[in-house]
């Protein structure tokens, strides 16, 4: 993709909306995210049609330096080898040189299968260290707790419990507060607000819940609150993200917040609704700063 047709394209249809044009990576200021300690990531998934490679493109233009990892995704049209815990270590190399020249850090890797099976554990806990990522997001059945308080304590890589919708077996934060009751810190809740709102629970309430408990979060806003709620640009929804931001400060919330859009769009439109999103981001990062 040709980065003067992106920007001709964002100014475009800031124009047709006649709203300001988002920021670009040439001038994208994080600095009220980074002073609150919010890591605005990409979540591979996404751009789960493109490879690792192209999304880290995108993430450079967009101006964000942290991605998640999505478990299985490709690295390049050259070399579409998967992007998982059975990477060689020629493709790790690969991985954290490309990290390394586009000044992006992998902090968060999942959703992915942790259980009770050590050695298959560990081979996800290996690939996270060799990636320098630090938090691992999964939904670990409930008898898995005692190994990964063992294997987070060892490796020093937090694990952070996935909500699906319901019935998923996280669906809501009280299952998740009992679940983690017991355990060590460094498992937690990676809160995936979209979801929330499609159990009709309200995300700002369920971060209320689990206060002191989130590792990490998927960030997105909905349509509504409800069954059949489907992603739309941050800022745009029901899903309360400046309320939801609002309470992470609240909390001292420090980590990773990985922007996670799920949605039909695909090409330049995809990349401006999810550039949407930053802009909207970190124009409530700014009011927080203050």
């Amino acid at each position: 993709m040709n980065m003067l047709h992106h920007c001709h394209f964002l100014l475009l249809a800031a124009a047709l909306a006649g709203a300001s044009p988002p920021a670009t990576a040439a001038d994208r200021d994080d600095s009220a995210a980074e002073k609150l300690g919010f890591h605005l990531a990409t979540k591979c998934y996404t751009f789960r049609a493109l490879t690792l490679s192209e999304t880290l493109d995108i993430t450079k233009q967009m101006g964000l330096r942290y991605i998640e990892i999505n478990p299985g995704q490709q690295f390049s049209k050259d070399r579409p080898d998967k992007v998982d815990p059975g990477a060689t270590t020629e493709l790790r190399e690969a991985i954290t040189k490309r990290l390394a020249d586009l000044g992006i850090t992998a902090m968060g890797f999942g959703v992915v299968k942790l259980g009770t099976d050590e050695a298959a554990d560990r081979k996800i806990f290996q690939f996270a260290k060799d990636l320098g990522i630090t938090v691992i997001v999964s939904e670990p059945p409930a008898n898995s707790f005692a190994l990964l308080d063992k294997l987070t304590a060892e490796y020093g890589i937090k694990v952070a419990m996935h909500n699906h919708p319901e019935p998923s077996p996280y669906w809501k934060p009280e299952i998740v507060l009992s679940t983690i009751a017991g355990h060590g810190p460094l498992i937690g809740s990676c809160s995936d607000v979209g979801h929330w709102a499609r159990s009709g629970l309200v995300p700002v309430d369920c971060l209320h819940l689990l206060d002191g408990h989130i590792i990490s979060l998927h960030l997105k806003d909905t349509n509504k609150i409800g069954k059949g709620a489907h992603d739309v640009p941050l800022g745009s929804g029901q899903a309360d993200v400046k309320g939801m931001l609002t309470e992470l400060k609240r909390q001292g919330f420090k980590g990773l917040l990985s922007l996670e859009y799920e949605s039909s769009s695909t090409g330049d439109k995809l990349i401006g609704e999810v550039q949407q999103g930053v802009t909207y981001f970190d124009q409530v990062a700014r009011e927080l700063a203050k």
